[in-house]
């Protein structure tokens, strides 16, 4: 009798085995809405924001995080392609073991999370959000072995993007000695601006490794014109741009200028009041664009996680190349030449952000992310920028890609921050980064 029994326990056990098998094998992941990435996405904005992270630091925690999610999805797809090997120092990354049941999405989604997490502070900060996508899946009856299958991949995939992170030269630019600048000359320089006078912000930012440049100086600009008080110069005539279009901006202008303003950290000064206030900053912008024209566009999940991966690689570059530039030429701005030589009461529109004027940061990552975005969705896309509907500004209607970022060069101008030359030169030197992205990562159909 109890070799009949032992006999039957065993027949159920391979019973119960294959249909688990054949439950796994048609196994449809519950996590395939691009919403919820750009949800998650948006988690991590949140946090960068909250944390005062700097433009161009920020823009390396979009990168690593959503390029972990990238490598975990191109594991599982052959229609996409690992970035390794196309982003020349990238390692290999983790491969899932062989019959390994894995979702994908799940595993993509914890690898933003987890990586986000691991760039930004303070500790812990994202860590809710990655337990709340596993309560999901429990709540989703994701079979236990996927959800442990999903969670070690992407732990791994983590842990190696990770570790290719720390040799981008970052965290030996903490606490590096300022950039030099030789007080006895200022003509022309640049100088600590109101209403905070900071020192400049990070001006070792070009030892940064980028991901698909060469070199931080790949795509340098031309010299910006001499410094001169001439009426009949290039420079003086740019610079009574700035003052008579910041005095007598039309609401239009206004709007414009508040809406791409994106100023991470801004300080307002009212009598011996102080007080900070913050928005997104430039790339955080881009990053909701993404979100929102990958949902006008009805792209899919792995579609909208490539449009975000390549978008913040672009940023990242963009930022390194523009950075070169800033403390090669150490210009001076506007408002300081203005309030010494013009008018001393004169006061930008929006605030002077702490670094040198050319070239402009926000027209050279913008037209950098308007090059990749119109590979992956055309330049006809329009859609309606709601980004700052949650800091009380109106939204904007755009026609394309293109557009936006040659609105956000503008935007400096009438902001009063910036002249049309460092404007220009921006622009050109971001398309340059944007295509160099196109050219080596983004495979032509």
């Amino acid at each position: 009798m109890s070799r009949l029994l032992n006999l039957f326990l065993a027949v159920v056990a391979v019973l119960m085995a294959v249909g688990c098998r054949q439950d796994l094998s048609t196994y449809t992941s519950p996590f395939r809405d691009p919403l919820l990435f750009s949800k998650s996405v948006k988690k991590l904005n949140d946090v960068v924001l909250e944390n005062n992270f700097p433009p161009m630091i920020a823009a390396r925690n979009y990168a690593y995080a959503t390029i972990a999610a990238y490598e975990c999805l191109a594991a599982g797809d052959s229609s996409l392609h690992s970035l390794a090997g196309r982003i020349a120092h990238m390692p290999s990354m983790p491969k899932p073991e062989v019959g390994e049941h894995i979702d994908y999405q799940l595993s993509a989604l914890l690898a933003l999370v987890k990586v986000g997490n691991e760039v930004t502070f303070p500790e812990g900060s994202l860590m809710g959000y990655h337990a709340a996508l596993l309560k999901m899946a429990d709540s989703l009856d994701v079979p236990r072995s996927i959800r442990t299958a999903s969670v070690r991949f992407s732990d791994s995939m983590s842990a190696a993007i990770l570790r290719w992170s720390k040799k981008d030269n970052y965290a030996a630019t903490r606490g590096a000695p300022r950039h030099a600048v030789n007080y006895q000359d200022l003509t022309g320089l640049w100088v600590p601006t109101p209403p905070m006078y900071a020192t400049g912000l990070e001006p070792l930012w070009n030892t940064i490794r980028p991901f698909v440049l060469d070199s931080a100086s790949q795509c340098q600009p031309g010299r910006p014109p001499a410094f001169s008080m001439n009426k009949n110069s290039v420079y003086f005539r740019s610079l009574m741009e700035v003052k008579e279009t910041g005095e007598q901006l039309s609401e239009e202008q206004k709007h414009i200028a508040d809406f791409w303003d994106d100023n991470p950290f801004k300080m307002n000064v009212f009598g011996h009041v102080m007080f900070a206030t913050k928005k997104f900053s430039p790339p955080g912008h881009w990053m909701n664009i993404v979100g929102i024209a990958s949902k006008n566009a009805g792209a899919d999940f792995a579609t909208t996680v490539s449009v975000y991966a390549h978008t913040s690689i672009a940023l990242f570059d963009g930022f390194i190349s523009c950075w070169d530039e800033k403390y090669r030429s150490l210009y001076v701005r506007p408002e300081t030449v203005i309030n010494d030589k013009l008018d001393a009461n004169w006061h930008p529109y929006i605030q002077t952000p702490p670094f040198p004027s050319y070239t402009s940061g926000h027209s050279t990552i913008s037209a950098a992310a308007a090059e990749v975005m119109t590979r992956f969705f055309g330049d006809t896309l329009a859609f309606t920028d709601t980004s700052l509907l949650e800091f009380g500004i109106a939204n904007r209607e755009i026609k394309s890609f293109r557009e936006a970022a040659q609105e956000a060069s503008l935007s400096r101008l009438y902001g009063g921050i910036h002249y049309r030359f460092d404007l220009d030169s921006g622009n050109v030197a971001g398309k340059k980064v944007g295509k160099v992205v196109v050219d080596k990562l983004i495979p032509q159909n």
